[in-house]
């Protein structure tokens, strides 16, 4: 039970610097910095994925489901948010990738 406290102040800390520094940042820059959360999305998945390969408790389980979640949620809206933005920088007709 200690470790899922110490796991929650992680978490709650980690949001609160997050929220901190991305209130900070010009609109302009969001969008470069959203494609850069990519990695760190695929991180938390990777992370989850080796929760399941434990055996955890159920709350361990149905937390690592919500995290692969929305870690696959931001990481797909990530790709697709990037990909409009390059479209934004094409000649008509040309194709990037």
């Amino acid at each position: 039970m200690s470790d899922l406290l110490l796991l929650l102040a992680v978490f709650a800390a980690t949001f609160a610097v997050g929220v901190l520094l991305i209130v900070r940042i010009p609109p302009r820059l969001h969008t470069p910095l959203m494609s850069m959360t990519n990695a760190v999305s695929g991180i938390t998945v990777l992370g989850a994925l080796l929760v399941f390969a434990a055996e955890t408790d159920r709350l361990a389980a149905a937390l690592a489901a919500a995290a692969i979640v929305a870690g696959a949620f931001n990481l797909v809206g990530g790709f697709a948010v990037t990909d409009r933005m390059l479209r934004f920088f094409q000649k008509r007709g040309e194709r990037h990738g």
